[in-house]
This record gives structure tokens, sequence and C-alpha cells, in this order.
């Protein structure tokens, strides 16, 4: 089956769809400056971004980690929410949705650890009258970057921080972008410590061998879903991958929307190719041609 990029025939689906669910990944905030830190662009430094987002690694190097995430910190906030993160963030208002897509709801189930779709969320919402909410607009399964954990397993106490920088120890660190440069070897008591018991804390995302948040909220959502939006991600890292597999299998209509084809794009049934914040928008039909 080859899918179709054609938006009327989208739009025709979407108006008829009860139970919508968004399924985003780190190309979503790619146009607001956010690495995507995957295939040949994911070094930092000269490192492979993803071998430190683990446990071992931070077991292992708490100061290394801590750096990448103070630079994955600063870059987030210096930046701004694009198109489609707005464009999902209002598609989310039932007031907005009823013009589109009568009688349904709305997800955003997101990968993505920046918080620029709650940033998105928080502006529309206080720029319309408030409204019920029936279910969760935006689940961040993969946790905050501002989240700051406790990594003692007796205490696990988690504080939203978004101070710059979290810590002295990291003060500058983040220009250190020589791929050559030595790392700096930050002593742990000179990294960020719990609030409230000062053991060692950790950034609170989630990392690779660690289980996703909300895993059974998403799980009644995807069964439910008739149609499936994926946003900015290839569609490797499980359990993510499955949700639009899931909705197809369920009878409902899956609509991929990527910069470039990736795997698995031939089973969707519609494929909007080109960047995310002039893709989602034309298709919610929130910008005109």
């Amino acid at each position: 089956m080859v899918p179709s990029s054609d938006y009327r025939q989208f739009s025709k689906v979407l108006s008829k769809a009860k139970h919508i669910i968004v399924v985003a990944g780190a190309g979503l905030s790619a146009a607001s400056g956010i690495p995507t830190f995957r295939g040949a662009g994911g070094l930092w430094r000269k490192y492979n971004a993803m071998t430190l987002a683990t446990p071992q690694a931070f077991k292992r190097d708490p100061s290394l980690v801590w750096q990448f995430y103070h630079y994955r910190r600063e870059t987030a906030l210096k930046v701004k929410p694009n198109a489609a993160h707005r464009a999902l963030a209002e598609f989310s208002l039932s007031s907005i949705r009823s013009l589109h897509a009568p009688n349904s709801t709305f997800t955003l189930i997101t990968q993505n650890v920046d918080g620029l779709s709650i940033i998105a969320l928080d502006d529309v919402l206080s720029s319309n009258p408030p409204e019920p909410e029936e279910q969760p607009r935006i689940l961040e399964m993969h946790g905050r970057l501002f989240d700051v954990k406790c990594s003692s397993k007796t205490c696990g106490y988690v504080q939203f921080d978004r101070s710059s920088p979290i810590c002295e120890g990291l003060r500058g660190v983040e220009e250190l972008v020589d791929k050559n440069a030595m790392d700096p070897d930050i002593a742990k008591t000179e990294l960020p410590r719990c609030s409230k018991c000062n053991a060692l804390a950790r950034p609170g995302v989630v990392w690779f061998e660690e289980m996703p948040l909300y895993l059974n909220v998403i799980d009644k959502l995807v069964d439910k879903a008739d149609l499936c939006l994926v946003v900015g991600t290839s569609s490797t890292v499980y359990p993510a991958a499955g949700y639009a597999e899931t909705v197809s299998q369920n009878g409902g209509q899956v609509a991929v929307f990527n910069l470039d084809r990736s795997d698995g794009d031939e089973d969707a049934d519609f494929l909007f190719l080109g960047p995310g914040e002039e893709t989602v928008p034309k298709a919610l039909r929130l910008k005109t041609d």
C-alpha cells in the first residue's frame, strides 16, 4: 500500500475520528533547535550521546553524564516551541478540535523530555477559556529534563528545577564543544544534590533499560484510538514504536509526519514529508495554504 499525502483526504478521516492520539519524537522539537542525538548527528563532544542515557553510564561517570544533561538543559532553556508544538496544543482544546473533529478525544504521547509541548499548552490555555479536561492532554512518557531525582533508593525525591545552571560545578561546561577537549572531572560533591537528603541527584528522565511512565494509561488510549499521528519519530524505540501498529491492527488509521522517510512508512495510511512545523498545522487545518 502506498500511503496518501492528500491533505483533503486526511481532513475527511480526521473529521470522523473519535479517539485521536499523537506519538511524538525528537523530530517535533528539531525546528526549535533541540538536537535529536540520533543517527549521523548523534555525537555530543566525542561521545555517542545514546550511550550516556543509561543507569550504568551515570554509575560509572556521573560527572560526564551530568555535563551532557546540563548541556541539554541549557539548550532547552534558550529555545521556544515551534508551530507544530502550538498546533498540537491548540488541537488538544475541545473548543478548537470540535471544528475539525467533533466529539473526539485527543492525547499527545511524547517521548521528548524538553518540556516544549507543555510550554506550548500552557500558553494556549492562558489565552483560551477554561474547559474540562476529560483525559490527559499530554503524557511525557520519558520524564522531564528539568526534573532532578535523588539517586538514593531510600529517598527518590523528585524536584522540578529550571535553574541555570543547575549547580555551580556545572557552570560554563556546556561551552566545551571541541570534541578533542579534555572533559572536566567534576567531583560528586560539586554535582547536583538532592534537596531533601543531600545525596547525589540524577537527571529525572527515563533512561534506556528503565520503564517509561504512564504505560497503563497509554495502553488504554492506544487500544481505544481510531487515529494515530506519528510526529517526528523514526519509530525505533519501544514501546512507543509499536503504538501506531497497534492502532492499525485494531482497524484505526495512521498518519506519519516526518522530515524524511523511515522504516514502516509504507504501512501508514498517510505520509506527510517535510518540516513538521509546516505539515502538522496544515493537516490539522490550523494553517491555510
